[in-house]
């Protein structure tokens, strides 16, 4: 085969993937009209071109073996999206997919189930071997559309795509031909304690992010950057803890209380080894919030959903010798002292404790 059936029709549990066909003018028409962005490119901006690009140029990869645009249509005939195949390679077995939902329809699950659906359809009627996935690293929604339809984060292409406002890093997935599960990946979970919600950082949250990180002390106990400045807890709030989960790595929480909602910690799983189910926890406090108890109740409630819900084993924080109130978290939430890490900490030792199942029993 060295091009794609221009008849395939896929159908999944909500939607058929197909190509466009001259009956849908109507449809496209009213996209057009409402200036929506989600069609292939090359798509029509006007009327007059519709019935052109129905008959012939939504048409023009699927002829050039190159790929093919397929129509995403509901259970009402509606056009809620649009997904392609392109810059295939049937030599090497590579092709990439591409995907967009009309506005209306967006937040629905359509994109992870057209791209599980047109996945499978590739390698239960082709021979191609690969098939990547690429979004821009500040597009979350697109970096969980990936995760949700099982594809493998694989790292971070620079400056790799330019648009109006500047170049942007573009996130590679990949998934292959007998690929079994899904990757390794934290689901992004509120958690609530008796007096926070544990949820994902947010713009709103970048001033307190800010402010807390660029406090003296901690700058002294962690490793965040020096100088920390709004465009650093800009890039950390939505942009490096996404890129942190879905590479694998752990996960981010913005503590906030639940009654007012400020700000009152951030806290982060980090150096997870899947194969041992254990990981890392550590956090920084905001200045206005410490002393509360705050840390070590955010931290049992990871603990907790981490062993009940992801079946980890091992759960680790590490402080400086020096810091005591840290060691002090540690003790409260029910870590074992375990020892000491010798310059664990660059030129300091860190103090290691450790949290198994058995001790919240």
């Amino acid at each position: 085969m060295s091009v794609f059936d221009p008849r395939l029709n896929i159908t999944t549990d909500r939607l058929t993937l197909r190509p466009f066909q001259p009956d849908d003018a109507d449809r496209i028409r009213a996209v057009v009209e409402a200036g929506h962005q989600f069609l292939p490119p090359g798509a029509p901006d006007h009327v007059a071109a519709i019935a052109h690009w129905l008959s012939t140029g939504v048409h023009e990869l699927q002829r050039s073996g190159q790929g093919v645009h397929l129509a995403m249509i509901d259970g009402e005939g509606r056009v809620v999206g649009a997904i392609s195949l392109f810059k295939t390679q049937w030599g090497a077995g590579i092709t990439e997919v591409g995907y967009g939902v009309h506005p209306l329809y967006r937040g629905r699950g359509f994109a992870p189930e057209a791209v599980r659906g047109l996945s499978a359809w590739v390698f239960g009627t082709t021979e191609l071997r690969r098939i990547e996935l690429r979004a821009n690293l500040d597009n979350t929604a697109s970096l969980r559309v990936a995760e949700k339809a099982g594809y493998t984060y694989e790292g971070v292409l620079r400056a790799a795509e330019l648009e109006d406002d500047g170049a942007h890093d573009l996130v590679v997935f990949g998934l292959l031909r007998g690929s079994t599960g899904a990757p390794n990946v934290f689901p992004q979970e509120d958690l609530v304690t008796p007096r926070l919600l544990l949820r994902r950082f947010t713009l709103a949250d970048v001033p307190d992010l800010t402010a807390t990180a660029a406090d003296e002390l901690t700058q002294s106990r962690t490793s965040v950057p020096r100088g920390y400045t709004e465009e650093h807890g800009r890039l950390y709030a939505l942009m490096i803890t996404e890129q942190h989960r879905i590479s694998g790595g752990g996960i981010a929480w913005a503590a906030v209380e639940r009654d007012g909602g400020r700000f009152v910690a951030g806290l982060d799983l980090k150096g997870t080894e899947w194969g041992n189910r254990s990981t890392e926890v550590g956090y920084m406090t905001a200045p206005w919030a410490r002393g509360k108890g705050y840390a070590g109740e955010a931290v049992l409630a990871i603990a907790g959903w981490l062993f009940d819900k992801q079946g980890f084993q091992r759960l680790q924080l590490r402080a400086a010798v020096s810091n005591l109130a840290s060691q002090r978290v540690a003790e409260k939430a029910g870590f074992t002292r375990e020892g000491v890490a010798r310059n664990g900490g660059g030129d300091e030792d860190l103090v290691v404790f450790g949290l198994i199942p058995g001790d919240l029993s």
